[in-house]
């Protein structure tokens, strides 16, 4: 069922955004960190403008074009939002790829941006390289959680990052970017003037590959009214929208009694509720009802955000193995 007028269209294009770098005399290592559920080391507390400072002084860059050059600084950077992006990632085909093709895409966001890519078990070289040239400000943090005892790997690799955040008092908003999605520029610049909580429509590829069915809100300008439903199944779910399809302050984590949140409790992912009902399980810790949030674009009538899963199409010879780490691939001896 479909929750929208017929005069309500929907647009497809993306609009072009200018990047802008910013780069300093001198340069400063990113910071990595390794966290589980309970602790984080490098216990240090960082404020949005040590963040914004750090920005501009990135070593490494997906291009060399950029590296020991100074461009003037904007002087608007101090005025924006901190986005702070999620991003769990794990070995497998195409991993290289998405990271690659996901970090070309946050280096063209405004700064300030702080890139949070969370592994299992350990950081792989693989992905410290990725990360070292991206040219984004990021943290590298690991979810010590055993792979047996556990149902969804990504509920805890985003509980980690939540985490990170709730312990360094990160402010800024806080989206989930999964690896393998496609993204529009102008989303994150959006994000950046959110309140409280923000939603958008999805475009999401279905199972079968035949067709592509949108998942979000229905809005009336910018309030929400109602929501788009595709599956039955999910039509139990509180808020019918999608993990790429939100984004929230970062103090409701860390600052309950500013948001007049009833509970104490920290804000977590459940791994217990049922698959396509996670967003909605972290939503409903973070507002109350539709009052609270704010559709993204007017009337929420743009696709920014596109889940288009390449590897459900993925073939490989019979008796070949992905060995550990990203593309690389080998046959059994």
């Amino acid at each position: 069922m479909n929750l929208i007028s017929e005069q309500q269209a929907f647009a497809f294009e993306v609009e072009p955004t200018f990047a802008s770098f910013h780069m300093h005399d001198g340069s400063e290592r990113n910071v990595t960190s390794m966290a589980d559920d309970t602790e984080v080391e490098n216990n240090v507390t960082l404020n949005p403008h040590a963040l914004v400072q750090r920005q501009g002084m990135i070593e490494g860059n997906l291009d060399n074009a950029l590296t020991n050059q100074s461009l003037p600084q904007d002087i608007n950077l101090g005025s924006r939002k901190l986005l702070i992006v999620i991003t769990p990632t794990h070995a497998r085909p195409h991993q290289a790829y998405y990271l690659n093709r996901l970090a070309y895409t946050l280096k063209l966001v405004q700064p300030p941006l702080l890139w949070i890519v969370v592994e299992m078990t350990s950081q792989s070289e693989e992905t410290a390289d990725i990360l070292r040239k991206s040219g984004i400000m990021y943290r590298h943090l690991v979810c010590k959680k055993n792979l047996t005892d556990i149902k969804d790997r990504n509920v805890h690799q985003r509980n980690v990052a939540l985490s990170h955040i709730e312990t360094h008092r990160l402010d800024g908003i806080v989206y989930f970017a999964d690896e393998y999605n496609v993204y529009s520029i102008d989303l994150f610049e959006k994000m950046r003037h959110i309140r409280q909580l923000g939603t958008w429509t999805v475009a999401k590829q279905t199972q079968d590959n035949d067709r592509v069915t949108l998942e979000g809100p229905v809005c009336n300008g910018t309030k929400v009214i109602g929501w788009h439903l595709n599956e039955l199944s999910k039509r139990y779910r509180r808020f019918h929208a999608e993990m790429p399809g939100f984004a929230f302050n970062s103090t409701i984590l860390w600052d309950p009694r500013r948001w007049h949140r009833p509970t104490l409790e920290q804000i977590r992912q459940l791994e217990t509720v049922k698959d396509g009902f996670q967003a909605s399980s972290i939503i409903e810790q973070v507002v109350e009802d539709e009052s609270q949030m704010e559709g993204l674009t007017q009337n929420c009538s743009r696709i920014m955000v596109w889940e288009v899963n390449i590897e459900s199409n993925s073939f490989y010879p019979q008796k070949w193995l992905m060995k550990n780490n990203l593309d690389v691939i080998a046959p059994l001896a």
